[in-house]
């Protein structure tokens, strides 16, 4: 089975630092979609976004998205199913 190359991130409890390790193994599977719902979703994002362009030296580009409070997790995924093209497969949930 292939890694999944979307993702939605449901976090339950905002921002923790494990969440670094787990954004650097996305890259090096090339996943190539996060979207992110819950609780402190846009600082999320951002902290992705940030793991990405690293140090400047050799970027990784990974579209992201953040999903406001009156977004449901559902909402999350169905925007992530929409994604096609590069952005194409299928979608895995992911609990933090």
């Amino acid at each position: 089975m292939s890694t999944p190359r979307k993702i939605v991130l449901h976090s339950l409890q905002g921002y923790r630092p494990e969440l670094d390790a787990i954004v650097l193994q996305w890259i090096q599977e090339q996943v190539k979609y996060v979207g992110v719902v819950g609780v402190d979703a846009s600082r999320i994002e951002d902290v992705i976004d940030g793991l990405c362009v690293g140090d400047g030296s050799s970027p990784y580009f990974m579209l992201t998205a953040f999903h406001g409070q009156d977004e449901t997790l559902q909402d999350a995924i169905f925007l992530a199913e929409q994604l096609s093209g590069e952005f194409g497969g299928n979608v895995r949930v992911v609990e933090f």
